[in-house]
C-alpha cells in the first residue's frame, strides 16, 4: 500500500502543509516517487508520522523531537513541570475568578481583595497592586485582615479618601486622631509592621524608594499630613500604654 501526501495526511490527522514542513525540518523522511514525480509514502512513513504528532500531542517541541532520543525522558521531565505550573496557574485564575464573581468586584481588583474591593479608594486599591509586588504572601494575608476591619468598623477611610488638597488644619487633626487608634492596634496585632524587613520580597531600598513615590503620586498633600500625623500620635498612644503597663508592674 502506498499513499499520496494528501492521503498520508488526512490518515495521521494532519494536513499536507504539516507534512512538508516535517520534511524541511528533517524529522520525516522524503518517500521515493513514481514516475509520474509523485510522492509515494509507505507504512514507515505512517508511522514515523504518527509518532511525530504523538510527541507534538504531548507538547514536545519539534526540535526536540528531532534531537537525540535519548534526551527525551530529560525533556519530558521538563514539559511536565511546565504543565504542573501551568496547571497551578489555571487554577489559581479560576479560583481569582469565582472569588471576583462572587462579591461583584472589579476584575482587576488586587489578588485576594476582591471581597474588601468595594471598601477601597482608587489610590488604596492603586496601592495595593504596588504592595504585592513589595511583600510577601504573608504579609499581603495581614494587609487583607487589617482592610476588612477597616471595612467592619467604618473606620475613616473614606473621609480621608475625600479629602481636598486644601483641607484645613483642623480637618487634618480631626482625621488623624480618628485614624491613628487604628494604626496603633496594627502595630499591636501586626508587630512586623514596625520592621518589615523579613516580610519583604524585594529589597528594602527598593521597596522604600517605591513605596515613597507611589504615596506621593497617589495621594494628595492634605491625606499624606493626615497619615504622617496619624502615625505620630500612634506610636505615642502606644508609648503611652507601655509606660502606663510599666508603673503597673
Amino acid at each position: 500500500m502506498a499513499w499520496s501526501t494528501r492521503e498520508l495526511a488526512e490518515l495521521a490527522g494532519t494536513t499536507v502543509n504539516t507534512v512538508r514542513h516535517y520534511h524541511r525540518l528533517g524529522l520525516l523522511d522524503e518517500p521515493v516517487r513514481r514516475h509520474n514525480g509523485y510522492k509515494q509514502y509507505e507504512v514507515r512513513h505512517l508511522v514515523r508520522l504518527l509518532r511525530i504528532r504523538r510527541l507534538a500531542d504531548l507538547g514536545v517541541s519539534l526540535s526536540q523531537i528531532g534531537a537525540d532520543s535519548a534526551g527525551m525522558p530529560d525533556a519530558l521531565r521538563e514539559l511536565d513541570a511546565e504543565l504542573a505550573a501551568s496547571i497551578e496557574r489555571i487554577r489559581r485564575a479560576r479560583a481569582e475568578i469565582a472569588e471576583i464573581l462572587r462579591d461583584d468586584a472589579p476584575a482587576d481588583a488586587p489578588a485576594g481583595f476582591a471581597s474588601v474591593a468595594a471598601h477601597l479608594s482608587e489610590s488604596d486599591s492603586s496601592i495595593i497592586h504596588i504592595y504585592t509586588r513589595l511583600y510577601d504572601e504573608s504579609a499581603l494575608a495581614d494587609l487583607r485582615r487589617m482592610v476588612e476591619v477597616d471595612a467592619e468598623t467604618g473606620a475613616v477611610g473614606q473621609e480621608i479618601s475625600d479629602l481636598p488638597p486644601d483641607a484645613d488644619e483642623a480637618t487634618r487633626q480631626r482625621l488623624a486622631e480618628r485614624l491613628a487608634p487604628t494604626l496603633a492596634q496594627n502595630l499591636i496585632d501586626y508587630p512586623w509592621l514596625a520592621d518589615p524587613a523579613g516580610r519583604l520580597a524585594k529589597s528594602a531600598r527598593v521597596t522604600q524608594q517605591t513605596f515613597i513615590d507611589a504615596v506621593r503620586e497617589l495621594y494628595n498633600p492634605a491625606q499624606i499630613d493626615v497619615f504622617s500625623r496619624a502615625g505620630l500620635l500612634a506610636h505615642e498612644q502606644l508609648h503611652e500604654a507601655d509606660a502606663t503597663d510599666g508603673e503597673a508592674l
